[in-house]
């Protein structure tokens, strides 16, 4: 088939620009994920070949362990001997003294603020569960759901000026979540969201629904691999990707072989195949 000039020349034009777009569709269509852990120390999840841990705030007290100077220190230096950074700062200790009725937690979440901006760690675990939960009966406690509102509103910015992310887990379901984050009203204040905790509810549906809202994963199994539940977790994935999720997979994972780094790597490696 003989092309005029002209035809020759418009084929090349579109040739070119497809190629140019190309390699854009392909970074949108593979979303940057990075696998950490919350069950490892820096130097055992860099043995274990994970990106990054994330770390827990400490115990309650007057001043919390993340927000000592020599603590700063210490992880600061492990971070330069591992080359492996710290991606997230868990508040678990708002379990046993909830966000909404212990009067220190809202210098606890100062104090985490700070210690997250000093590691330039950018997400903190807020959590609620045990006694911090916000459910009773399935139904959300609306005392508290007003306390941990105002009290998110007033650390948010604060939150923002450091970098940070104050990111929620609950057994909240995505309405729920997209009321508590609603009534808060500051992009500050985001969902740390648990694929095993709300199993019940429609994960990926539940994922799906809070799209960009979802700041941090946490991908756990109960005692098993993840990858024992692989088609579980292809689904999970799926909606993760859907919602064009960049960022940390943490895995709260158990020890099956009681061989923490051996176990963790298995875990990591099937996660990056999940998104490969």
């Amino acid at each position: 088939m003989t092309l005029s000039r002209r035809s020759f020349l418009s084929r090349s034009v579109a040739v070119a620009a497809l190629g140019a777009f190309a390699p854009q569709r392909l970074a949108a269509m593979s979303p940057r994920i990075r696998v950490g852990t919350c069950t490892l120390g820096l130097k055992a999840a860099k043995e274990a070949g994970l990106d990054g841990v994330e770390v827990r705030a400490g115990n309650a007290a007057d001043t919390l362990e993340i927000a000592d100077p020599k603590r700063i220190d210490s992880y600061k230096a492990e971070m330069a001997e591992t080359g492996l950074p710290i991606c997230s700062i868990m508040m678990g200790l708002l379990n046993s003294y909830p966000l909404a009725s212990d009067p220190r937690a809202p210098a606890w979440l100062e104090q985490t603020i700070a210690g997250a901006a000093a590691l330039g760690a950018k997400n903190i675990l807020v959590a609620f569960f045990g006694k911090g939960s916000l459910l009773e009966n399935n139904r959300l406690k609306d005392d508290d759901f007003r306390v941990v509102v105002e009290r998110l509103k007033a650390a948010a910015p604060r939150a923002a000026d450091a970098g940070v992310i104050l990111a929620v887990e609950n057994t909240l379901t995505a309405e729920q979540n997209e009321r508590l984050l609603d009534a808060v009203g500051h992009p500050a204040v985001r969902v740390y969201y648990d694929v095993y905790n709300t199993k019940s509810y429609g994960v990926p549906g539940e994922i799906r629904r809070l799209g960009t809202r979802i700041s941090q994963l946490h991908y756990k199994n109960g005692p098993k691999y993840l990858d024992e539940d692989a088609d579980y977790f292809q689904e999970v994935t799926a909606a993760v990707k859907d919602v064009g999720f960049s960022g940390w997979i943490v895995l709260e994972t158990s020890s099956p072989s009681k061989d923490g780094v051996a176990d963790a790597r298995r875990n990591g490696e099937f996660v990056r195949r999940l998104f490969a």
